[in-house]
C-alpha cells in the first residue's frame, strides 16, 4: 500500500506484472471472498460475547498523490480520487446510470495511471487539458455552481471502484474512450495504424446521444480549397460528381480510405481536413453543395460513453460494460500488488 504523500508519479513507474488477485472481467468473480462458518451445535454454556474491531483497508486512490499540470501552468499535488472526481465531472454526465459512471471511473483511473507511467510532461504526471490527457473540472467550483449531487455521484463511483484498473497480459491498458460510435466502435489499427488486441471493433447499439448524427454542407469551392490545401496535386477540375473515386470501409463502418481528385485519403485524414465529428460519414453531391452526413462523435476506439449508458440502462454491470468494449482484459486492484516497491 502506498504511503500518504509519497505520490504515484514514482510509485507507478514499475513493471506491471499483476498476476495475483486478478478479477477476470465479465466472469462474475467477486471483489471480496467471504468465508462462511458452518453452524455449530449449541453448547451447554455460551461463551461471553467478544468485541472485534474491524479495520477498513485505506483507500488506494486517497493515498496516491499525482502532480497535476493545471490550465494556468502551475503544478498541483492532488490525491488520485480528487483528480478522478474532476475528470468524471468533465468527461461524463452526472445524470448517467451508476454502472456507466463506475465504468468511466475504472477507465479514467487506468488511463491516468498509464499516462503517469509514460508522462508527456517533465514537470508533472498528467495535465487537465482534454486535448492532451483528460478533461478536468474543479470539484469545489462544480459544487458551488451546480450543487453537491453531481459531485457525490462521481465520488460514489470512484469509491465503489477504488483502485480498480484494466490490464492486458499484466500491463495497464491504453483505456481510450469517446462519446458515441454511431452503432459500432472502431479497431485501433484503423485509426492509429497499430493493432491493439484489446481495442477491437464491437457493436455499440442503443446510443441515444444528442449529437450522434451531424450534417455538414460545403460549397464546391470551399470543399476544393480544403482538399487542395493539403493535396495540391489533386485534380478537382470538372463537375464535383467526378471528383470522388474508390471508397473502402472499415469493419467498424467508418471510411478507411477515399479517393478524391485521384488522391487517396484515409478517413482519419478527411475527418481532420473537413472538421467532421467522426470517420463514419457519407458524401453526396446535391443542389445544396457537397453534403457529408456523419454518425458518431470521437475517434470511436475503446469505450463508447453513450453505449455504456445504454448497456447500464439495460441492466449490465460496469464489469460487463468494460468486458464488452475492451477485448480480453482483466479487472485488477492496482494497489494490491505493492505499488510502492
Amino acid at each position: 500500500m502506498m504511503e500518504a504523500g509519497k505520490g504515484c508519479g514514482q510509485a507507478v513507474k514499475r513493471a506491471m506484472k499483476l498476476t495475483a488477485g486478478a478479477l477476470a472481467v465479465g466472469f462474475g468473480l467477486p471483489l471480496l471472498t467471504v468465508c462462511l462458518r458452518p453452524e455449530r451445535e449449541p453448547a451447554e454454556r455460551e461463551p461471553e460475547a467478544q468485541t472485534v474491531e474491524v479495520t477498513q483497508a485505506p483507500s488506494g486512490d486517497k493515498l496516491c498523490t499525482l502532480q497535476v499540470l493545471m490550465e494556468d501552468g502551475s503544478v498541483s499535488d492532488m490525491a488520485l480520487d480528487e483528480y478522478l472526481a474532476g475528470v468524471l465531472l468533465a468527461e461524463i454526465p452526472a445524470s448517467f446510470a451508476p454502472e456507466a459512471i463506475k465504468a468511466q471511473a475504472v477507465v479514467s483511473r487506468t488511463y491516468t495511471l498509464r499516462r503517469t507511467e509514460h508522462s508527456k510532461h517533465q514537470e508533472a504526471d498528467i495535465c487537465t487539458n482534454p486535448g492532451c490527457c483528460q478533461g478536468w473540472r474543479d470539484p469545489a467550483d462544480y459544487a458551488a455552481r451546480e450543487g453537491q449531487t453531481g459531485l457525490e455521484t462521481m465520488n460514489r463511483a470512484i469509491g465503489d471502484t477504488d483502485g480498480q484498473v484494466l490490464t492486458y497480459e499484466g500491463e495497464l491498458i491504453d483505456a481510450t474512450f469517446f462519446s458515441c460510435s454511431g452503432g459500432r466502435t472502431e479497431a485501433a489499427v484503423e485509426v492509429w495504424g497499430s493493432d491493439v488486441p484489446y481495442l477491437q471493433s464491437v457493436d455499440s447499439p442503443g446510443e441515444e446521444a444528442p449529437y450522434n448524427e451531424d450534417l455538414e454542407v460545403f460549397t464546391p469551392e470551399a470543399f476544393a480549397a480544403a482538399i487542395l490545401e493539403v493535396a495540391p496535386e489533386a485534380d478537382l477540375s470538372g463537375a464535383p460528381e467526378t471528383w470522388f473515386g474508390a471508397l473502402r470501409e472499415t469493419e467498424g463502418g467508418g471510411v478507411a480510405s477515399l479517393e478524391i481528385g485521384g488522391v487517396s485519403f484515409t478517413g482519419t485524414e478527411l475527418r481532420s481536413i473537413l472538421g467532421l465529428r467522426s470517420t463514419v460519414f457519407q458524401i453526396s453531391v446535391t443542389e445544396e453543395g457537397i453534403r457529408l452526413d456523419t454518425r458518431g462523435y470521437g475517434h470511436r476506439v475503446g469505450m463508447s460513453q453513450y453505449g455504456a449508458q445504454a448497456m447500464a440502462e439495460g441492466g449490465s454491470t460496469y464489469r460487463e460494460i468494460l468486458s464488452h468494449y475492451y477485448t480480453g482484459v482483466n479487472l485488477e486492484n492496482y494497489f494490491a500488488h505493492g505499488s510502492n516497491q
